[in-house]
């Protein structure tokens, strides 16, 4: 038995892996996008919601901000235009930014068509956009809806405005568009710092052939949530994750979002593994043992955990950070009894 591909999230914190652009699919009215929830409260035990989304040129929703909600952009495709805090950016493919508590923010997709990636923290969030969205059952989004979106969406946000945690500043006068600066290329070491990072930079992670590109860390979030880019290549003959060891993190869910390649996955006590390739989802609930393999040249998964998960495991393990932009030609030389020690402090266990 393997995991079966599913088209939307089960209703209980375990196990799954969600088709290419399936998931909780949602649409505000007038908005030309969709928003797709790959995992929420339900599946992390109330830490994160995880989603992607995806529009043409449409307006912006406003400036806002939340009491207690953390917000992430990452961008896959076309532009967004960002401003968070006292920067605005134009965002592009692999442009990630970061937007903690009481930070003043409103995104705007450019077009022609943009995909992002988000996370809020706690997961409970996410309820505001079941609240203001309607069901979608199209390809990719709506992009003739013209239905008027401020018309729809403030009455709506009004009568409910002691519900959610978002509150709009309407005399808000914000920052210019910005150039991207030489500094915008690493983590703040200042926890829960808005920022800016811009794609392929910030800090490298390099253990048993498997590299980690944060974007955003557990240290940075009071352990709420992490980020990071894993990569390796099947062209390496035995890494740390090559489908023979078994990892289990006791707190801590996994949400991998596969870029690049193929993926594939075994839970411990089932038969045979499940393989994903580009735009597909697994979810890994916390206390179940899995393994992991990478089964093409190159292989790019986004991972999304509530609290530190696989990245901090290669972090602790490598020691050093990784000077390369990219995985080398050939497999370095490792030590499993480093991933042992690394596991014991952070919470994972290894078979």
């Amino acid at each position: 038995m393997v995991l079966d591909k599913q088209a939307t999230p089960p209703d209980s914190r375990t196990s799954y892996v969600l088709r290419q652009l399936e998931g909780e699919r949602l649409t505000i009215p007038g908005s030309k996008g969709v928003f797709r929830i790959l995992a929420s409260s339900k599946q992390t035990n109330g830490g994160i919601a995880v989603f992607t989304s995806g529009a043409t040129l449409s307006d912006a929703p406003g400036f806002h901000w939340h009491q207690e909600a953390h917000d992430v952009f990452l961008v896959t495709k076309g532009f967004l235009k960002l401003w968070n805090g006292d920067k605005c950016r134009i965002m592009g493919p692999g442009d990630f930014a970061y937007v903690p508590p009481k930070v003043i923010h409103n995104p705007e997709l450019l077009g022609p068509h943009t995909e992002t990636l988000g996370l809020v923290a706690p997961g409970d969030w996410i309820d505001f956009f079941r609240y203001v969205a309607e069901s979608y059952g199209g390809v990719l989004v709506p992009e003739t809806d013209d239905r008027n979106l401020k018309a729809l969406l403030i009455p709506k946000v009004m009568a409910a405005k002691d519900r959610f945690d978002v509150h709009f500043e309407r005399d808000y006068t914000p920052p210019e568009v910005g150039e991207w600066l030489p500094t915008e290329n690493q983590i703040p070491e200042e926890p829960a710092t808005p920022y800016f990072l811009k794609a392929d930079t910030g800090p490298r992670w390099l253990a048993g052939g498997v590299l980690s590109r944060p974007f955003i860390t557990a240290a940075h979030t009071n352990n709420k949530f992490a980020i990071s880019s894993i990569e390796s290549s099947g062209e390496y003959k035995d890494t740390f994750l090559n489908g023979k060891r078994f990892l289990t993190f006791a707190e801590v869910d996994h949400c991998f979002f596969v870029v690049e390649g193929s993926l594939s996955v075994t839970l411990q006590g089932q038969d045979g593994e499940t393989t994903l390739t580009a735009g597909e989802t697994l979810v890994v609930s916390a206390g179940q043992a899995f393994a992991l393999s990478f089964t093409s040249r190159y292989v790019k998964a986004l991972s999304f955990t509530n609290g530190a998960g696989l990245e901090a495991l290669i972090q602790t393990a490598a020691g050093e950070q990784f000077s390369g932009f990219v995985i080398p030609d050939e497999l370095q030389a490792w030590d499993v009894s480093a991933f042992e020690k690394a596991a014991s402090t952070v919470g994972a266990k290894i078979e």
